[in-house]
């Protein structure tokens, strides 16, 4: 797979063009919500089986990655912690993140994404870290248009994906993006064990 794009679940759009413009929205049908279940199911089950550990520094999914996780049967053998830094500030006082790289790069930008999952690695002693960091509209903020999003994972680059939707959409739609970049993590380091 290409720096830029992430596999993501039916419904969601992934692109490698900062530039794109979100689609239309587009209702949630009961394959979609399968699908996006099964996300969190084959994450818990291979990372068990692996013996990996996962936690989280989310932004604008505001704790749905971890909960997602946390829904799954078996997630306390895998879910470290996470993090809900919203705001730009608190990603330097509770994720730990330097200031100026965040007034250099600002909030929404690959290097912040990288930097929010390997916070999470780290302060919660996990193998692996994901993160989401984006703009859930409905308009855009700090020249970044609504959709956007930049999602981080252990051992991968950063990959944008702009999403199409209401703040409820984008926001799903970007935690369902983020369990897949964190199981196709999960299966990198697991092939590298």
């Amino acid at each position: 797979m290409s720096r830029g794009s992430v596999s993501l679940p039916l419904g969601a759009a992934a692109t490698a063009a900062p530039g794109g413009a979100p689609g239309s929205t587009a209702e949630q049908g009961p394959d979609e919500a399968m699908e996006a279940e099964g996300l969190s199911e084959a994450l818990v089950a291979e990372a068990t089986a692996a013996g990996l550990t996962v936690a989280a520094c989310e932004s604008l999914t505001a704790g749905l990655v971890s909960a997602r996780i946390a829904d799954t049967p078996g997630a306390s053998a895998v879910l470290r912690g996470g993090f809900v830094v919203y705001a730009t500030q608190t990603k330097a006082t509770v994720a730990g993140l330097d200031a100026d790289d965040l007034a250099d790069d600002g909030p929404v930008h690959p290097r912040t994404a990288e930097r929010m999952a390997e916070a999470a690695r780290e302060r919660f002693a996990a193998n692996l870290g994901v993160s989401t960091t984006g703009v859930a509209g409905p308009g855009p903020a700090d020249g970044v248009p609504a959709g956007r999003v930049w999602l981080a994972a252990t051992g991968l680059e950063p990959r944008v994906v702009d999403l199409p939707g209401d703040r409820a959409e984008v926001r799903r739609r970007a935690a369902d993006a983020a369990l897949a970049l964190l199981l196709e993590a999960v299966r990198g380091a697991a092939g590298r064990s």
